[in-house]
């Protein structure tokens, strides 16, 4: 008992609230799946590790906590054993690690590996809590956990897929505080926006709908994207730390370029950057009054410094998700600040409201199809940006396909969101292109000569590819159209033999 009024005082009262709402249908409603809502700062990892002490002092079962960055995960466990709570981290690096813990921290894809080699014991597992829940990634990993309750925690509960909404899964939502109660009694600082109308007619959509990383390239990569970039840091943000947000590595990295000749403190992160030059940058970062980080994608989650006083939208972005996760990065309260500033240069604000608006949480996850209408969100995205090799001659040979498309943008920055090597987006090109030819070759030679006919598409999906990585050679993008079509013969020739005597069988 002594030990329960000594972690509930560690909770504000709102968070105190949660928890007991949230425990209330734990012990009501097993087996249960619910999303928990609570904006950015509002201290959902908290909450949700005193949800763990809590069931684990309860219940003589296992809790497993996921998460999707290697951050997040190490940032779990530190506050779980905050609150006395030992746990197992289930990493990528994790060797012989002990399966008779009561509580695990796991990355989703080493998780799965585990779970696949039988590692891993689900069925003990009685607590399941999902980090950054609105990502797809865990979707079908839950399936292997058939005893737990399932919570998905999430400051925007609107799935990245919208194709998949959250309510087709979860079967409840629990909203915490809104973003302005939570500005009002400080526990937030309060933003002061500066929004400027930027023409966004050449950027491109990709499959999941989000801009693509060559078009936003092109876009802010420009001298006069440049430009405004740095005019509007020094009427809004100068001498601040200020973080700056980008679509495309190239694009940052000529951010840094410039900030630097303009004489302003500033690094350039990405997730290309070692973790010993990441962890060196954000120490300076954290030391340096008025530093500038230009980044992409790679603070959007699993970083948290309150010390940021501005924050830059220099991208677009069709996801809520993102938009609230890049500008609550500055929203972190300390004494020495009450407010924060945020300048938009991809009409953001304007598309989703101001971040501190209030949003019907209740209604958007029972109405993810409205909301996305509301929003223009496109589901499929701009077929041009899909590819713009598929001719109707080329679909006439692949009848029993029906997508033949494949967005290598999307893929890309999804790999980056995943912290996936960039070479897996052209491995799963392969597949897919390799699943068609065999699919609807009648045979060996012909699903090769199949092969042949999408020589187009694999150049076209080569050069998007390169776009994404910036500063790939023009050798280097001959040898890969060679590679990749060499590879893909190699992979219908070791597949045919296997998929030919499946057939038989049937």
């Amino acid at each position: 008992m002594k030990n329960a009024i000594q972690n509930a005082t560690l909770f504000y009262d709102y968070q105190q609230k949660d928890i007991e709402t949230i425990f209330t249908n734990i012990e009501s409603k097993p087996n249960q799946k619910v999303v928990y809502q609570l904006p950015t700062g509002g201290g959902k990892t908290m909450i949700f590790s005193e949800i763990t002490r809590k069931y684990l002092s309860q219940y003589n079962k296992q809790v497993m906590i996921l998460t999707h960055r290697n951050e997040l995960c190490k940032q779990t466990s530190s506050t779980l054993k905050k609150l006395t709570v030992q746990n197992k981290i289930i990493g990528s690096k994790t060797k012989n690690f002990k399966t008779n813990a009561s509580c695990y921290v796991a990355m989703v894809e080493t998780l799965r590996n585990r779970i696949k080699d039988k590692k891993i014991n689900t069925k003990n597992v009685g607590l399941l809590i999902i980090d950054e829940a609105h990502h797809n990634s865990f979707r079908k990993l839950t399936k292997k956990f058939k005893n737990a309750f399932i919570i998905g925690a999430t400051a925007t509960p609107f799935s990245s897929d919208v194709s998949k909404p959250m309510n087709t899964y979860y079967d409840s939502l629990i909203t915490g505080e809104s973003i302005s109660n939570l500005i009002e009694n400080g526990f937030l600082a309060k933003p002061k926006s500066y929004a400027y109308e930027i023409e966004l007619n050449t950027l491109k959509t990709g499959i999941h709908g989000d801009f693509t990383v060559s078009s936003s390239n092109d876009l802010y990569g420009s001298a006069v994207m440049q430009d405004l970039l740095l005019q509007t840091y020094k009427d809004n943000a100068n001498g601040k730390k200020t973080l700056i947000f980008n679509n495309g590595i190239a694009v940052s990295k000529q951010v840094e370029e410039n900030f630097n000749a303009a004489g302003i403190p500033v690094r350039h992160l990405d997730n290309k950057t070692t973790d010993e030059e990441r962890k060196e940058i954000l120490q300076w970062f954290k030391k340096t009054k008025n530093a500038v980080l230009t980044s992409v994608s790679i603070l959007t989650t699993g970083f948290d410094e309150p010390t940021v006083k501005h924050v830059i939208l220099n991208r677009a972005t069709t996801s809520i998700t993102l938009y609230h996760q890049m500008v609550g990065r500055g929203a972190r309260r300390l004494a020495s600040k009450k407010t924060f500033g945020i300048t938009d240069l991809g009409n953001n604000i304007q598309r989703f409201g101001a971040w501190e608006a209030p949003l019907d949480w209740k209604y958007i996850f029972e109405h993810p199809d409205d909301f996305a209408k509301q929003l223009h969100y496109q589901v499929v995205g701009n077929a041009s940006s899909q590819s713009n090799a598929i001719t109707a001659e080329m679909r006439s040979h692949f009848p029993k396909t029906l997508e033949l498309a494949f967005d290598i943008d999307s893929h890309f920055q999804e790999a980056i969101d995943m912290d996936k090597k960039h070479k897996t987006v052209i491995q799963e090109s392969i597949r897919q292109q390799a699943k068609m030819c065999l699919d609807n070759g009648e045979s060996l030679s012909h699903a090769l000569e199949l092969a042949a006919i999408l020589n187009p598409e694999v150049q076209w999906r080569v050069k998007q590819y390169v776009k994404c990585l910036d500063s790939a050679s023009t050798s280097y993008k001959s040898w890969l159209m060679e590679d990749y079509q060499n590879r893909l013969e190699g992979l219908i020739k070791k597949l045919y033999p296997k998929i030919h005597a499946q057939n038989q069988l049937v």
